[in-house]
């Protein structure tokens, strides 16, 4: 990674929205996300859209209104997210349709790294969702609602307590380069190093990926102008 990473600020956070409407609406979603949709209203939850393999295409913030749904998606994968939904619509009285909205769960970047909820950037490493952490999979799965998609490999390994080898983190440190030197420092190949970041005062922090072996080691213990934590 480029130092050129150093010189962003703080930014603004784009999202679209998905709006689900029709008789079938509640019972497509439910079949499609992972958070229980008959208790979402008003003020929302986050669920996940899932691959059938159980990899993460993006988290989604899902709200209940008076036509139906809108489910909230970073705006970068508002396509991707449409076009997975649409590969299930069949026979279905269900309508989605794709609009930018104003606002989302978070405004801006800085909120994002400081909540420990990764975006585009994390979610390119096609990974699991135990991979972001257990308070990511609280807020975001429904383990007693039945059978979404992408639901067994998700189920499987939580049922089990699988230790996930990569695990996202918040890190801290003079710069992006060496913020990702650090978090690659350990383990073998994989998706490791910094993903998002932006510049707070004179340091560097954002949010990343590190093989389980880094965290608590000597390696990491000895990097001390690099401040790393697990996001649990």
């Amino acid at each position: 990674m480029e130092d050129s990473t150093d010189t962003v600020n703080d930014t603004t956070l784009r999202w679209s929205g998905i709006i689900a409407r029709g008789l079938d609406a509640e019972s497509f979603l439910q079949g499609q996300l992972s958070q229980d949709i008959t208790t979402v209203g008003p003020d929302g939850l986050w669920t996940l859209l899932l691959a059938p393999d159980g990899i993460v295409i993006t988290s989604a913030y899902a709200i209940a209104t008076s036509e139906g749904y809108v489910i909230q998606v970073p705006r970068e994968l508002g396509d991707v997210a449409l076009a997975r939904l649409n590969k299930f619509l069949l026979r279905t009285k269900c309508t989605l349709e794709l609009s930018d909205i104003d606002h989302g769960p978070f405004n801006a970047l800085s909120e994002r790294i400081q909540a420990g909820r990764p975006g585009p950037a994390e979610f390119a490493f096609s990974l699991t969702p135990q991979c972001f952490g257990s308070s990511f999979v609280a807020s975001s799965v429904s383990f007693t609602k039945g059978c979404f998609t992408g639901q067994e490999l998700v189920g499987r390994l939580d049922a089990r307590g699988s230790s996930v080898p990569w695990r996202m983190v918040r890190a801290t440190g003079p710069s992006a380069t060496r913020i990702d030197e650090v978090l690659k420092s350990k383990g073998p190949a994989g998706p490791s190093g910094l993903t998002t970041s932006m510049r707070r005062g004179e340091s560097i922090i954002g949010l990343g990926f590190a093989h389980r072996s880094l965290l608590g080691s000597q390696e990491l213990e000895l990097a001390l102008d690099v401040h790393v934590v697990e996001i649990a």
